[in-house]
């Protein structure tokens, strides 16, 4: 298995080496690619040193299997025919090509088999707000179809790369020194404070990061007709997201039968005990793999609704650890380039 990482210096691409170790992903050989900027950085993988090359439109890719990319949109839509043209599957943590009707956008444990449709060698890795939110909807939707969503989201600095984590850190300490704290990565000062606002506004009020929770879930549940409407704010916390979920089924769903389902679930840990005050917080999800859920409880303005509370490490299963597990269920479905 022949394995590359494109834009292995940022922040998921670290997650990546990561991840494929925590997981021993079958790799004969691994390629890294990064910009100019990042050639010649050399990262250490199984015991050995590996150097990245500048991406480049050549035959790099030849012979690779499997070409993990998070280096940004643009990057992309622009090295997608040279990553593919030899038969890689390209699986991209971008939003380049969430949307495009003939690249599947995957998440494992809702949708797995539509990565096995790949007319472009293609397969998008959904926003890392959608994943964790779909790995809680699909257990409920299988009891009853879900018809609509309100989400509102609690993103960390990670969402915005790894220079938006370090902007964080230093806002702390300069304030603490008595500095006027920098402000290059979000619109506002992110220590102290709380912004609703992520990605930019688009023409109904809704910003970029609330629609694509709106269209990307849509499609990885097959569901043109559900509903959902989401309010995403960035939060001062690291790495792990947030989200409080409200949603409406088409026939009862009880508590009890959200929570045996929530136990049941892949990707999914419960722990819901209020009463002695335990809960999901992102302060102990992140660096985890799985969705924690809890503040599970019915809905007081719909009989046929229940509400949630959702942790998931934004680096982990939103981004890397979501793209390693699309390979690893392709591979135990028998896939072969």
């Amino acid at each position: 298995m022949k394995v590359a990482i494109v834009g292995a210096s940022g922040a998921v691409g670290q997650e990546f080496l990561r991840v494929l170790e925590e997981q021993n992903f079958p790799i004969d050989e691994l390629l890294l690619f990064g910009s100019s900027r990042s050639a010649g950085r050399k990262y250490t993988f199984r015991g050995k040193e590996i150097t990245v090359k500048e991406l480049k439109h050549n035959d790099d890719f030849e012979g690779v299997d499997i070409a993990f990319t998070s280096a940004g949109a643009g990057t992309s839509r622009e090295f997608a025919q040279t990553i593919t043209k030899h038969g890689a599957i390209m699986i991209d943590n971008s939003s380049a090509f969430r949307m495009d009707e003939d690249v599947p956008l995957v998440v494992p444990e809702v949708n797995g088999d539509d990565a096995f449709n790949t007319p472009r060698n293609i397969i998008a890795n959904p926003n890392c707000t959608t994943i964790q939110m779909v790995v809680a909807l699909k257990p409920i939707n299988d009891i009853s179809p879900i018809k609509r969503v309100h989400v509102s989201t609690y993103q960390a600095a990670s969402g915005a790369g790894a220079a938006a984590m370090d902007e964080l850190v230093e806002q702390y300490s300069q304030i603490v020194r008595g500095e006027t704290p920098t402000v290059e990565k979000f619109a506002y000062q992110l220590a102290y404070n709380v912004i609703p606002q992520i990605d930019v506004f688009t023409d109904n009020g809704y910003t970029k990061e609330e629609m694509k929770m709106y269209n990307e879930t849509k499609k990885i549940m097959h569901a043109p007709k559900l509903d959902v409407s989401a309010t995403c704010v960035r939060v001062p916390v690291m790495r792990a997201h947030s989200e409080a979920i409200w949603l409406e089924t088409e026939t009862p769903v009880s508590v009890a039968q959200a929570r045996e389902a929530f136990e049941k679930a892949e990707g999914v840990v419960v722990l819901d005990d209020p009463a002695n005050k335990k809960y999901p917080m992102p302060l102990d999800i992140a660096n985890q793999d799985p969705v924690y859920v809890g503040r599970l409880r019915q809905d007081l303005t719909s009989e046929n609704g229940l509400s949630f509370w959702i942790v998931g490490d934004q680096i982990k299963k939103g981004a890397a650890l979501n793209a390693v597990q699309i390979a690893q269920y392709m591979l135990a479905h028998g896939w072969k380039k």
